[in-house]
């Protein structure tokens, strides 16, 4: 009997492994950003901006206000850093991610399926319910399938679907014609915009 074994290939990626912070940051030079350059221009004893600096007096002026050296922006030359807590910056990064993803839009596609012989009765049933899947904002995709010799209906189920757009005209429009992939002539509709 064959053993099952645990496939460990898709772990979770640890945030706090993607950014060097203090001591892992070894390039010479960076370039500091930030904020709260009042605090670090009272720990350097001078007034401190924006700009490059050596990354040792960085480290040594973000030990002095128990905060962390947090690497940006790798890639940049010199790289970018920022002295924050880096717990805090880990915190704001994940909430800003969050409310991105709360942001983009999330589309649904509903499916409805005709036959070629489909007669009038389930027609207008299917025509109910694309309307009101368009009115709550999801895109319908209405496919007519084509089973064994039904595959000489091609202009049953053509018509079949243009009638179906001209009827949701006033709720939905066509991404595109009728087309055919396989035995399947399908068609989508995305819902009008609200005025």
């Amino acid at each position: 009997m064959a053993r099952r074994v645990k496939n460990n290939n898709f772990r979770k990626v640890n945030p706090a492994d993607q950014f060097r912070v203090n001591k892992q940051i070894r390039v010479p030079e960076v370039r500091l950003v930030g904020e709260d350059f009042e605090a670090i221009s009272e720990v350097a004893g001078r007034q401190v901006a924006p700009g490059i600096f050596a990354t040792r007096q960085l480290l040594d002026w973000s030990y002095k206000l128990d905060l962390d050296l947090v690497e940006i922006s790798p890639k940049a030359t010199p790289p970018v850093v920022k002295i924050i807590d880096f717990k805090k910056f880990l915190y704001n990064k994940k909430k800003k991610e969050k409310e991105l993803k709360a942001k983009s839009a999330k589309t649904v596609v509903k499916e409805i399926r005709f036959g070629p012989n489909t007669d009038e009765h389930d027609f207008e049933f299917k025509l109910k319910h694309a309307r009101k899947f368009l009115e709550e904002g999801a895109k319908v995709k209405a496919f007519v399938q084509f089973r064994g010799r039904t595959i000489v209906f091609k202009e049953r189920g053509e018509l079949i679907l243009l009638r179906f757009l001209s009827e949701l005209e006033d709720v939905g429009a066509a991404e595109a014609l009728p087309r055919m992939e396989g035995r399947r002539m399908n068609v989508i509709l995305s819902p009008k915009k609200k005025k």
